[in-house]
């Protein structure tokens, strides 16, 4: 029998005292995920160059609406709970969170008339392709959450952290199928996703998810992508019995500075 190289990777879990616990330890097939790092690496430089003259559109008309920076920077977490640097184009009013960090909801006044144009086109996460190219990023993968929801959200949660399994990525499943989170319940039908990409992750998987963005961005509903790319599933999920949010709305605390 053919033997099979793989390679065992350590999986922390961050603790409220900000250090790393060892949690669990899997295993994953690490000529593939060379492949993985090596074609996105590839593909991300290729998406920058062309995307070039876009992102600087963008950034002029942002400039031009608004006084504050065009180009933002925000902590997120990486894989194995490490803290980096990501960056978009801002598409909300500098200093929008005065009172913590919370989800972004439809229609929400914090978001700038460009900003809403630029997160309809997806335009504003054209800049995240630097992360990718950083290494801090995948071009497929769980959406990077910041540190200050995580640790509410794994309260209620359990397993929250073992999408930091994988690197966080621009595109992935709950990208796709799911809207974007605005209370816990969304939060726990995109964590199904997730542990499921973490768990069943393939190279044949994530072509299927980067041919998959392409309808995405063109409005295509999530059931036909799902059905048409042979995704799971995931009915509503049960409402939780932990209740982190104030006012219908998820807050937490976080640094004025790095508020969008």
């Amino acid at each position: 029998m053919k033997e099979d190289w793989f390679v065992t990777v350590e999986s922390w879990k961050f603790t409220s005292k900000g250090s790393y616990d060892q949690n669990m330890s899997y295993f994953i097939d690490e000529p593939s995920r060379q492949i993985k790092v090596f074609a996105e690496t590839v593909l991300a430089l290729l998406m920058l160059v062309v995307s070039m003259p876009i992102i600087l559109i963008a950034v002029v008309l942002v400039r031009m609406t608004s006084r504050d920076p065009a180009i933002y920077v925000q902590k997120r977490l990486g894989r194995n709970g490490l803290v980096f640097t990501i960056y978009k184009i801002r598409t909300m009013y500098r200093d929008s969170e005065p009172d913590g960090a919370r989800w972004c909801v439809p229609g929400d006044p914090r978001v700038t008339p460009v900003g809403r144009l630029l997160r309809w086109t997806h335009i504003d996460e054209l800049p995240q392709l630097v992360n990718v190219l950083q290494g801090k990023m995948s071009l497929i993968g769980p959406r990077p959450e910041r540190p200050e929801i995580v640790s509410e959200l794994e309260k209620a949660l359990p397993g929250y952290r073992r999408r930091l399994d994988v690197r966080p990525g621009l595109t992935g499943l709950a990208q796709l199928l799911q809207p974007p989170d605005t209370d816990l319940n969304m939060v726990r039908s995109k964590l199904a996703f997730d542990l499921h990409y973490v768990d069943q992750w393939s190279l044949w998987l994530d072509l299927r998810i980067l041919l998959a963005t392409v309808p995405h961005l063109m409005s295509v509903r999530p059931e036909t992508i799902a059905r048409l790319f042979q995704f799971p599933q995931v009915s509503d999920p049960a409402k939780p019995e932990a209740v982190l949010a104030s006012g219908g709305v998820f807050r937490a605390r976080v640094d004025p500075a790095l508020a969008e």
